[in-house]
């Protein structure tokens, strides 16, 4: 029976076969609950358009796709069937549920999903009306101990217990691959510290739970969760969801691993997936592939035939270079045949990519012989094959060279099963360091590390900087082949591993959905605009080149950017404390989804895709004491000691859930509902306030911020609604912001403190005020704008205009508002959108021009004559050739922030 988890399907594709029943009934639509503000009857909607992400029509989808599309309140009943067509009208079948709903019970999100199988054009148009049922429809079956999916092409039988996720893999009723299973492998000591005795332990994913997530009949979703283990020894807890589609062969993979270890004990030096392949043709009709990159294949047989001092023949020689059954040997030139035995087999071969700009292929005869090297480039395509005429497995590791130290393997090629290992930590890389970077510099106390954090701007603490409970998502693709493909054939499939295609729809459908707050499409129709515009090309482009030129790849880094610039190296400061690795600081994340929602460009896309699929990783705890809880930019993703829900935001991921459906990411969205929690274990302000005692919290009196830590883990409730209907989180936020605006002074009051049963804050002495420069800018402006936009809170929405309408004004304006001024505040013109908003809110002709000049002024940010541009930097000065601009990430993204907010909101007062 299928088990519908934090989703409900809207319509599903009835069953080709005969005789076959439907599964469960589909269950009531659980839509968001509460107040609507008022809104102007809305049209039903209309066929939306959906187009490739990367605009060509691909070639092949990565088993298949799965895309967002958003609707306008009232256009769509929550329970909304779908049906999908090409341009030409060809109908294609479609799986559809919902992801989000409006608080009237409208759909707000919904997801579809399609095959391979389906056929593959320019665009296609989504409408309301009933699905076209596929051809061989998906099913989804449990018996004992497994779980099948058979999609028509390929039966996959996953274990519920014991050391295989996969049992086996048939198509056509023979055995593709077999044994799937997760393997890892850890030191006691790193490689680098040259100990005279190093100890290793081999380790199996453990199978604990198998959950049905969807069942078809397009898309099922299958979830394995369990731990690497050995005897009673389990460590590195993991989450797979395995992706398959009807009538394709391929298998889509997410897999998260936590890490759970002593970082001084555990080193890891393995991390993989591996599967079991029957080989059944004599050695010479036994292939390997490997990808590049750049689009080429290397093609070789386990017992080679060209090349020989005698030649077999052209026909058996071209038939093995092509991957096809070669002719009875026979047929052979026999001074070749009665010699076959003599020609070494090789049944070992390995791609490496042990850094972004460097592979290396090797093979050998077995375990005991050396290695051979075979050729080296820059960039893997991250894809291999083994097999024969008669079938074999492809697999692949997406964002291979992005992820190093990677590596794909084939052994035993030469014997009756060969084993195909994707290692996401290559067993040929040095031991997993993941130890703190230095032994803390003397700072024992607050007020040392204080004193650290003036100059290094690191705020450090003993025990802080562990990695216990960070994770790492990686993507993989399996595919079942009937025969060796062709080269041309394993270059597709290369290509949709490494960037498997994606539908989307135009930003002009995304925005008048009236999803995700301020913005609209890119509009250059004035000259004011277009330079606008250009300078949020400038910045989003400088910084997309930077992750190549400066290498800002590898297994826990790629995804994040560097904080600041340090202009004399000529480098970005990585290794200077807090301004090195990022860590969503200021809200890079939303200023990249933002430029992907306006442009549509598929650059932006990724760019932002792999930041978000890092952020919510590496940057968050999701085990133990600080689970919920990010952590500040350092040289470490994990280093800072300021641990907070500002970084594990959940405002920040919620652009590529309801985009893409990826399941994984709404897993992060919803361990973050209870992030307040966190404030019972961690006194955030434990060094402004100098407690250096046991803490021991009071539920109903905690210290929690209304600004930077409310709005994170609001934009967690507010996401749960939407999702859900979730009425304990509706309660929450509608608690948690009526009692902020019912305090004096609203989100600038001074004091308050928070208690976690109601979710209310209280107390705060009237005429009192403590406005922190930070309070905005961690996604709490656009989570108001949505949030007001759902919800009918006048006094909510008043407070809250008040709080942007007072921030860049005059102190005279703010003590008659308040009761005292608020201080000398930094980042004016990122707050410049807050003018906006309220300019807005009241309809403030003067308020719009305002905005304008304080966004203009560009205090902390880029003045209107700032020069945007780029210079190009040679050697000898720097190591390699890379651009220079005066820009930085926490100015380029609250830059952008603001600029594309107020085009949106008052961008006639700029005309």
């Amino acid at each position: 029976m299928v088990q519908i988890s934090r989703r409900t399907m809207l319509a599903s594709s009835a069953v080709a076969s005969a005789g076959v029943a439907l599964g469960a009934a589909v269950p009531a639509i659980a839509a968001p609950r509460g107040p609507a503000a008022p809104r102007e009857p809305t049209e039903p909607a209309g066929p939306v358009d959906l187009r490739w992400l990367e605009q060509d029509i691909p070639e092949v989808l990565a088993a298949g796709v799965t895309w967002g599309v958003p609707w306008a309140r009232g256009s769509v009943p929550g329970d909304q069937a779908f049906a999908l067509h090409t341009d030409d009208g060809t109908v294609v079948p479609v799986q559809s549920w919902g992801t989000a709903w409006w608080p009237d019970g409208s759909l707000k999100w919904s997801a579809h999903a399609v095959s391979d199988a389906s056929p593959l054009t320019d665009g296609y148009r989504l409408e309301r009306g009933e699905p076209a049922t596929p051809e061989t429809a998906l099913r989804v079956s449990e018996n004992g101990g497994r779980v099948r999916v058979d999609t028509g092409v390929i039966v996959v039988d996953f274990a519920k217990a014991g050391d295989k996720v996969i049992r086996q893999i048939t198509r056509d009723g023979r055995t593709i691959a077999s044994d799937g299973r997760l393997v890892a492998s850890r030191q006691n000591v790193p490689d680098t510290d040259r100990a005279e005795q190093i100890s290793h332990e081999s380790f199996r994913g453990m199978v604990d739970a198998v959950t049905v997530e969807q069942d078809g009949p397009i898309r099922a979703v299958i979830k394995v969760e369990g731990t690497h283990g050995r005897g009673a020894n389990g460590w590195l807890p993991f989450v797979l969801r395995f992706a398959l589609f009807a009538g394709s062969d391929g298998i889509r993979l997410v897999h998260t691993f936590f890490y759970d270890g002593d970082e001084n004990q555990h080193f890891i030096n393995g991390l993989g997936v591996e599967f079991s392949v029957p080989m059944h043709a004599d050695l010479h009709d036994r292939h390997v592939r490997f990808t590049s990159a750049e689009g080429g294949v290397l093609a070789e047989a386990v017992r080679p035939i060209t090349g020989l001092r005698r030649d077999p023949g052209a026909e058996a020689k071209a038939a093995q270079v092509a991957g096809e059954a070669t002719p009875d040997t026979s047929t052979w030139d026999q001074r070749v045949t009665s010699r076959l035995h003599l020609i070494p087999a090789f049944g070992s071969y390995s791609i490496s990519q042990l850094t972004a700009h460097g592979y290396q292929i090797s093979k050998r005869t077995s375990v005991g012989h050396s290695w051979l090297t075979v050729d080296s480039g820059s960039r893997a395509g991250g894809l291999g094959y083994v097999g024969s005429p008669g079938g074999g497995l492809a697999f692949g590791l997406r964002n291979f060279w992005q992820l190093h130290p990677t590596e794909l393997e084939v052994d035993g090629a030469d014997t009756d099963t060969a084993r195909a290992t994707v290692w996401m930590w290559s067993p040929r890389a040095s031991a997993m360091d993941v130890r703190f970077y230095h032994d803390g510099l003397g700072q024992d106390t607050y007020e040392e590390q204080l004193e650290g954090l003036n100059i290094t701007y690191e705020d450090y603490e003993p025990g802080f900087g562990t990695p216990y409970g960070v994770a790492r998502t990686s993507e993989l693709t399996f595919w079942a082949l009937a025969a060796t493909p062709p080269a041309e054939r394993l270059v597709e499939l290369s290509r949709a591993n490494a960037a498997p295609p994606l539908l989307v729809t135009s930003p002009e459908q995304v925005h008048g959905a009236g999803v995700f707050g301020s913005w609209t499409p890119v509009d250059r129709s004035t000259p004011a605009r277009a330079e606008i515009e250009d300078r949020l090309d400038a910045i989003h482009t400088f910084h997309r080149q930077q992750v190549d030129q400066r290498s800002w790849y590898g297994f826990w880094d790629y995804g994040d950017v560097m904080h600041s610039y340090d202009a004399d190296r000529h480098v970005w400061r990585y290794d200077i404390g807090g301004y090195a690795w990022d860590n969503s600081e200021l809200s890079t994340d939303s200023w990249l989804w933002y430029h992907y929602l306006r442009t549509g460009d598929a650059n932006a896309f990724r760019f932002a895709e792999a930041m978000t699929r890092h952020t919510g990783e590496v940057d968050v705890y999701h085990l133990g004491q600080w689970k919920g809880l990010g952590t500040r930019h350092n040289v470490m993703h994990w280093g800072d000691s300021a641990k907070q829900v500002r970084i594990s935001n959940a405002n920040y991921r919620r652009f590529y859930y309801f985009l893409t459906a990826d399941e994984r990411t709404g897993d992060l969205l919803h361990e973050l509902v209870d992030s307040d929690r966190t404030y019972l274990v961690l006194n955030a302000g434990r060094k402004v306030d100098g407690s250096t005692g046991p803490y021991d919290p009071d539920p109903a009196a905690l210290p929690l911020s209304k600004t930077t830590d409310w709005g994170a883990i609001a934009g967690a409730w507010l996401t749960e609604w939407e999702r859900d209907g979730d009425p304990v989180a509706r309660e929450r936020l509608l608690a948690s912001a009526r009692s902020i605006a019912a305090l004096p002074n609203g989100w600038a009051q001074q004091g308050g403190l928070y208690n976690l049963e109601t979710a209310e804050f209280h107390g705060g002495e009237p005429g009192k005020v403590q406005v922190g420069s930070l309070s905005a800018v961690f996604g709490l402006i656009e989570l108001m704008t949505e949030f007001l936009e759902l919800v009918d809170e006048p006094e909510v929405k008043e407070k809250w205009v008040e709080f942007c309408r007072l921030y860049n004004a005059s102190r005279k304006e703010q003590a008659e508002a308040t009761g005292e001024h608020w201080g000398n505040l930094n980042l004016r013109q990122s707050y410049a959108r807050a003018t906006a908003y309220a300019a807005v809110a009241l309809d403030d002709p003067e308020l719009a021009e305002r905005a304008w000049e304080e966004f203009r002024r560009g205090h902390a940010g880029y003045p209107q004559d700032h020069d945007f541009g780029s210079v190009i930097v040679e050697p000898p000065r720097v190591l390699k050739t890379v651009d220079e601009a005066d820009l930085s990430t926490n100015a380029n993204a609250l830059y952008g922030l603001t600029a594309i907010q107020c085009m949106a909101l008052i961008g006639d007062s700029l005309d």
